[in-house]
């Protein structure tokens, strides 16, 4: 991407290098072709992020890293971000009245987590390396075409062929729910039904998975006592996220930007 070809990007009299659009525009998503639509979109999210750093120095807030994960915090610029929006913006917690009607409105959606019986035989590899994704691949469709044939020997397959530790229980995983493996293994979970062998290997950050759901225990539908705490906290988040909005298009409206688009939507 020729940043050249892109107009200068500046907020309030700073100009942001173009290295630092360059690099948001990874993040976003755009055609085959068409870079300009990825650098709208990342202008757009540097110049959101630059208006509420103008505001946090304008402030004279300090910066506090939180820790995001073991041994992980924040960089500067991210507690500050933080800690501007925490001190501006603010919701009220919904009512009890408003939580019970936003429940009434669709029951079933509330619902305890699904509980998964897994089995799989994994052909092992780092995704990255281009050459061990592929004979990672090959090894998988074999196994995956004999199954196709003899469902039965999944158990042996799996003591015999898979790379995972499992191997020793015939690939059993035991019981699985949302959150306890990768997404991308996760996903696979959400559609297999009861008994079914996946028809195609699976590709996760570990390799390539044959997976057989064992047995299914689907959510059940939770009363509205259960679902309470759950439900506020979805409304508090909403609510919040759109006074978040709400404020950074008041900062947008006061400023002097080019490069970028922050009309309210």
């Amino acid at each position: 991407m020729k940043a050249g070809l892109f107009p200068d990007l500046i907020v309030n009299g700073e100009t942001v290098p173009h290295t630092v659009v360059a690099a948001e525009a990874q993040n976003h998503d755009a055609p085959a072709g068409k870079p300009g639509i990825a650098w709208r979109k990342a202008a757009n999210a540097v110049a959101v992020r630059t208006l509420l750093l103008q505001e946090a120095h304008r402030q004279a807030l300090t910066p506090e890293p939180a820790e995001v994960g073991p041994g992980r915090f924040e960089t500067d610029e991210e507690a500050l971000i933080r800690g501007l929006l925490e001190t501006s913006v603010a919701v009220d917690a919904p009512t009890e009245e408003e939580v019970k009607a936003e429940w009434a409105r669709d029951p079933s959606r509330f619902r305890s987590p699904p509980l998964w019986e897994v089995s799989h035989i994994l052909c092992a590899c780092d995704p990255r390396d281009k050459e061990a994704k592929e004979k990672a691949l090959q090894r998988a469709n074999v196994l995956s075409e004999r199954l196709k044939v003899r469902p039965r020997d999944f158990v042996a397959l799996a003591k015999t062929d898979s790379d995972c530790g499992s191997k020793s229980s015939g690939g059993a995983l035991g019981q699985l729910g949302p959150g306890d493996t990768v997404p991308e293994f996760e996903k696979v979970l959400l559609d297999l039904d009861e008994g079914a062998i996946t028809p195609e290997p699976v590709l996760s950050r570990h390799g390539y998975h044959i997976v057989r759901m064992d047995a299914v225990a689907k959510g059940q539908e939770l009363p509205f006592e259960a679902a309470k705490r759950a439900i506020t906290i979805a409304m508090e988040k909403a609510a919040w996220a759109r006074s978040a909005h709400g404020y950074v298009q008041e900062l947008a409206a006061a400023a002097q930007i080019t490069g970028a688009d922050l009309k309210p939507i």
